[in-house]
């Protein structure tokens, strides 16, 4: 095996040279911390179709930035993004992460109300006060985007919305209902595409320049 390979560092480094060769080659000219965000994305999913799909809401990644840095809640809707979370920066920010689909409560609730589990542990989100001032990250379910929406409208006020669920059923209607969405800061990608990788990646980017550290630093 080639000894660049068997260095973490090395790997990261010249991975994230690749995507910005790329990225200058196509004439894409991102702003430092939106590139940040968008290359990690690339780098989790090797599709650089994400560079004309990530769409980031004026002041968003300064409001997440913020959050993190005061010691936020971040909300997810599936347990494959809480699982993904850089649990060593998480906990360098005192930020704890959250996700309700499992909740003994939430299955009964979603059952009785007709509703997802996703979207049911939103709404006990916000009932245990973690929405307010939080991050809610959303990569699967867009019934969960649809609920943390209407909590908004209702005078919820995270501090920063992710919402990029993967899907072809009520997943581009909600993000476009999230990007018509006014007074909450929000990062989202267009169409069809999203997942949860995408969800942890936009996370751990903003986790990265909370720290001050580059998309080259493990």
């Amino acid at each position: 095996m080639a000894m660049h390979l068997r260095e973490p560092e090395s790997i990261a480094t010249q991975s994230f040279r690749i995507i910005r060769q790329h990225l200058d080659e196509a004439g894409y000219q991102f702003e430092p911390s939106p590139a940040a965000i968008i290359e990690r994305i690339i780098h989790s999913t090797a599709d650089f179709e994400f560079a004309s799909l990530t769409r980031i809401s004026d002041g968003a990644i300064e409001a997440g930035v913020s959050a993190l840095q005061r010691g936020c809640a971040i909300i997810t809707d599936v347990q494959m993004v809480l699982a993904g979370l850089d649990g060593q920066r998480l906990a360098a920010f005192q930020c704890s992460a959250h996700c309700f689909v499992r909740d003994p409560q939430v299955q009964a609730r979603a059952s009785t109300e007709g509703v997802t589990r996703s979207a049911m542990g939103m709404r006990l989100a916000a009932e245990q006060g973690l929405l307010n001032g939080g991050i809610v990250a959303v990569g699967n379910a867009p019934t969960a985007l649809y609920e943390v929406i209407a909590l908004s409208q209702r005078g919820y006020a995270p501090a920063l919305i992710i919402g990029v669920p993967v899907g072809f059923v009520g997943t581009v209607e909600a993000k476009t209902a999230l990007m018509e969405l006014t007074g909450v800061p929000w990062i989202v990608t267009t169409g069809y595409k999203g997942g949860s990788t995408i969800a942890v990646a936009t996370v751990n980017a903003l986790l990265r320049l909370a720290s001050g550290d580059t998309n080259s630093t493990l």
